[in-house]
C-alpha cells in the first residue's frame, strides 16, 4: 500500500467510543458501570412477551417493510397525537430506523452536502461528530456552560452563516440533562424560519423529565412542521436499549430524504421488536408516570450521594445522567480520573471532556448514569465515599 492512512480522514481522531472503552474497563475490573446509559433491568414484561409472541408467530422474522411495519408506524402516529397533538401520515411521514443513532446518521447523510455547517450543542452525544463527518459536513459547536447549561441564543444567532444548513438539537440533553424551555424553543424556531434552516431534533429522552419540566417538540411550534426532522426511540423509554428501534417523523419531503439514505445503511432491522414496540407505545399513562418518578428518585439518590462524596453536582432536568465536576476533589483531568476510577474505587463513569470539540471546556466534568437499580447505586456511592 502507498502509505495513505486506511481510515477515511473524515473519521480521523474518532477511534473507539468512550462508552466501549469504559465498559471494557468495567468488565476487566469488575467495577460498577455507571458509565454507559443502559438500564440493568429489562422493561415491562408485557412488552418483552409481545416480542416473543411476534417471533413465535413468524412476524418480522424475514425482512420487514422498509419504512417499518404498519403496526408500529400507526403506533408512532398515535403516540405523537396522544402526547403532543401532532398528526402524521403513517405512510409518508413516519420512518422506523435501527435506533435513533441510525436516524441521525441517515438524516446527516441525506441533508448535507460537503462543506455544509451543522450547529450542535456541546457537550454532545459522540455519534453526532461521526455522523456529520461521514456526511462531509462541518460541525459548529454552541457550548453550554455550567452550572445551568442553558443555550446562549444570541451566540446561536451569531454562529449562523450562509453555509449553515442544519441545527442539530438534543433536548432533553445528553449529557447535561438540560430541557429546553418553550421560550428557548420559540427563539430557535424563529431563527430557523428566518434563516431557512433545517432542524434535526434528537428527542430520545422525551419521557424522562423531572421536577415538572416538560418536553416540547420543536415541530409543534409555528413554521417548524415542514423544516423539522424529529427523532426518537423506544430504548430509553421502555428499557430495551438492545432492540434498537427508533423512528423519524416529519414532512413527506424530509422523511423521503432520510429514507433514501437509511435504505442503504441497515435497509431494515429489528423486525419482531417492531411489533413489541407498537404495543409498548400504547401503554397507559400510569406506566410513563411511574417510570419517570422512579428515575427521579434514583437521580436524587445519586445526586445527593455524589455531593456527599465531594463532587460538585449539576442536578439534571432530564435524561439518565448526572454531570459533575471533580475540581472540588482536587482533580484536574476528567479523562485521567475516569480511567483510574475503576481500579481506584470500583466504579466506572464517563469523562464529559470527550463530548467537547475543545476538551478544556469540560476538562473536569464527569458523567454518571443513574438508570440502575437502587442497590447498585448505593453500592457505587459507598465505594466512592470510602475510596476517594
Amino acid at each position: 500500500m502507498n502509505g495513505r492512512p486506511l481510515l477515511n480522514r473524515r473519521l480521523e481522531g474518532l477511534g473507539t467510543t468512550i462508552f466501549a472503552e469504559m465498559s471494557a474497563l468495567a468488565a476487566a475490573t469488575g467495577a460498577i458501570n455507571l458509565g454507559q446509559g443502559f438500564p440493568d433491568t429489562d422493561g415491562p414484561e408485557s412488552v418483552r412477551e409481545a416480542a416473543v409472541r411476534a417471533l413465535r408467530d413468524g412476524r418480522g422474522n424475514q425482512y420487514p417493510p422498509g419504512p417499518g411495519v404498519p403496526e408500529l408506524r400507526q403506533a408512532i402516529v398515535g403516540h405523537q397525537r396522544r402526547f403532543y397533538g401532532l398528526e402524521f401520515d403513517p405512510d409518508t411521514e413516519v420512518l422506523v430506523t435501527a435506533g435513533a443513532t441510525e436516524a441521525i446518521a441517515a438524516a446527516m447523510l441525506a441533508l448535507l452536502e460537503p462543506g455544509d455547517e451543522v450547529i450542535a450543542f456541546e457537550p454532545f452525544y459522540d455519534s453526532y461528530a461521526a455522523c456529520v463527518a461521514m456526511a462531509g459536513g462541518v460541525r459548529v459547536p454552541l457550548t453550554l456552560h455550567a452550572p445551568d447549561f442553558r443555550p446562549d441564543l444570541d451566540r446561536l444567532r451569531d454562529l449562523v452563516t450562509p453555509r449553515t444548513r442544519v441545527l442539530l438539537l438534543n433536548s432533553p440533553h445528553n449529557p447535561t440533562g438540560t430541557v429546553l424551555t418553550r421560550d428557548e424553543l420559540t427563539a430557535i424556531a424563529e431563527l430557523a424560519v428566518e434563516r431557512d434552516l433545517i432542524v434535526v431534533t434528537d428527542e430520545v429522552y422525551e419521557h424522562l423529565t423531572f421536577d415538572g419540566a416538560r418536553h416540547t417538540p420543536l415541530i409543534t411550534l409555528p413554521g417548524m412542521r415542514d423544516r423539522t426532522v424529529s427523532i426518537s426511540s423506544a430504548g430509553k423509554t421502555f428499557s430495551f436499549t438492545g432492540w434498537k428501534v427508533g423512528w423519524v417523523t416529519g414532512s413527506p419531503a424530509l422523511v423521503a430524504a432520510v429514507r433514501t439514505a437509511k435504505q442503504f445503511l441497515t435497509y431494515v432491522a429489528s423486525g419482531p421488536f417492531q411489533y413489541a414496540v407498537a404495543e409498548a407505545l400504547a401503554l397507559p399513562d400510569t406506566y410513563y408516570t411511574a417510570f419517570r418518578d422512579d428515575l427521579q428518585t434514583k437521580r436524587d439518590l445519586l445526586a445527593d450521594g455524589l455531593t456527599a462524596a465531594g463532587f460538585e453536582v449539576y442536578r439534571p432536568q432530564g435524561t439518565y445522567f448526572i454531570t459533575t465536576d471533580i475540581a472540588p476533589l482536587g482533580e484536574t483531568d476528567a479523562l485521567v480520573f475516569c480511567r483510574a476510577l475503576p481500579e481506584r474505587c470500583g466504579v466506572v463513569a464517563v469523562p464529559n471532556s470527550v463530548f467537547y470539540d475543545d476538551p478544556v471546556a469540560g476538562r473536569t466534568q464527569v458523567r454518571f448514569a443513574f438508570c440502575k437499580r437502587e442497590d447498585v447505586l448505593r453500592a457505587a456511592l459507598e465505594r466512592l465515599m470510602i475510596r476517594l
